[in-house]
């Protein structure tokens, strides 16, 4: 319509130039007298016809540029329109939450001595904590422990002089026994001299030297059997007293390693997260002076500088995703923070839906490119990603 528009414009111009041409050369033919025009007047005119004519067509060409540039944009813009159109069909968004990649959870230790119920909580870096390696951020009540350990020590050291006293006795009788034993055999030796000489006593003394034999025999035979009785028995009292020091021993180290696991310092560089646990009949984060059983995980150090979205996909559209699509994450708490991730995991075995045990649900893993301080776990989180087609190309334009 611009453009036949443009065209009459052009002809209504162009119509009164090319009727002036004759109407004045008519006239300059008829018109005689001192009024009329001077000869060279007409050349002037004609010349300024074919200047009109090229301004107008100058104008016209314009005109026709510029109807072209504005329609060529509109088409653009409807192209771009309806890509946007189809691309935002295309999106999938799935609903997560943040995590850190690298996390390390705190448990309240197990104690390897006597049985402890609970444990008390002395010294607690609060939640949001920044924290470096090997930091102190948990301390627990050691009192009860460091009184066994003393105990432990000093029974340790009764049983230990005990031993010693029942070894270095068992050397002296076992001296003793010995040298009883020598003189038994010097005494039968003797008796066994004395009865060569049978022939030359008397009946008397014969009978005599073969009494004071057999007594040495007898003597030497009871020293030797009770010489291994007593030392059996010394060994089982020494022995007794040496289990009784080790295991006081044991007692006493296992107390002293659990009042150094009342002190739990920061395996890694990160931030202090407090969990929600069970404790004195309600639900809520640990601390100082609350007791926590032993084997509970009660706090975690992330490390905020790497974080991911883990969200849950259902069986239709984890078909439609693969590993390394690129998705826009976006935070529920901070609408303004927009990161760019990629798909990294995907479970290979699915669980049962929220509202159907007949629908399977997948977890799906989103790292998180970049990072931010108001980056922190166990944010809501929403991330758009484009499905791929059936072949494995990702969708959208």
């Amino acid at each position: 319509m611009e453009l036949r528009f443009v065209s009459r414009i052009a002809n209504d111009l162009r119509g009164p130039t090319m009727h002036l041409s004759p109407a004045s050369s008519s006239g300059s033919e008829q018109t005689t007298g001192p009024a009329s025009s001077p000869p060279d007047s007409q050349p002037r005119r004609s010349l300024r016809i074919p200047v009109v004519s090229a301004a107008l067509l100058l104008l016209l060409v314009a005109v026709l540029i510029a109807v072209s540039l504005r329609v060529r944009s509109s088409r653009v813009e409807s192209a771009r329109g309806s890509s946007a159109a189809r691309t935002a069909e295309a999106v999938l968004r799935l609903n997560g939450s943040t995590e850190a990649v690298t996390t390390r959870s705190i448990v309240a230790p197990m104690i390897s001595g006597e049985s402890v119920g609970t444990l008390t909580v002395t010294r607690l870096a609060p939640g949001g904590t920044r924290v470096h390696e090997g930091d102190l951020i948990v301390e627990f009540d050691r009192q009860a422990l460091m009184r066994q350990y003393m105990d432990k020590q000093a029974e340790y050291a009764d049983f230990a002089n005990k031993t010693s006293e029942a070894q270095a006795k068992e050397i002296a009788d076992r001296a003793k026994d010995e040298a009883d034993m020598e003189q038994a055999e010097s005494a039968l030796s003797k008796a066994q001299l004395e009865i060569q000489k049978v022939d030359l006593l008397s009946k008397i003394d014969a009978e005599k030297a073969q009494e004071a034999l057999e007594e040495a025999k007898a003597t030497l035979e009871q020293l030797r059997t009770t010489f291994d009785l007593k030392r059996q028995a010394a060994q089982a009292g020494i022995r007794l007293l040496e289990i009784q020091r080790d295991r006081s021993k044991q007692v006493m180290e296992h107390a002293q390693a659990d009042a150094a696991l009342m002190q739990i310092h920061s395996p890694i560089n990160g931030i202090v997260v407090l969990n929600t646990i069970w404790k004195q009949g309600k639900m809520g984060e640990v601390q100082e002076g609350d007791q926590v059983r032993s084997g509970i995980g009660f706090m975690q150090v992330v490390d905020p500088s790497a974080m991911q979205v883990r969200t849950v996909v259902n069986q239709e559209d984890i078909l439609r995703l693969r590993s390394g699509l690129s998705a826009r994450i976006h935070l529920d708490a901070y609408p303004e923070l927009l990161f760019n991730g990629r798909l990294e995991e995907m479970a290979p075995i699915g669980r049962n839906g929220d509202f159907s045990s007949k629908l399977r649900a997948f977890a799906v893993v989103f790292s998180i490119d970049g990072n931010d301080t108001r980056l922190m776990p166990d944010l809501s989180a929403a991330v758009d990603v484009i499905p791929s087609d059936g072949n494995g190309n990702p969708g959208g334009p």
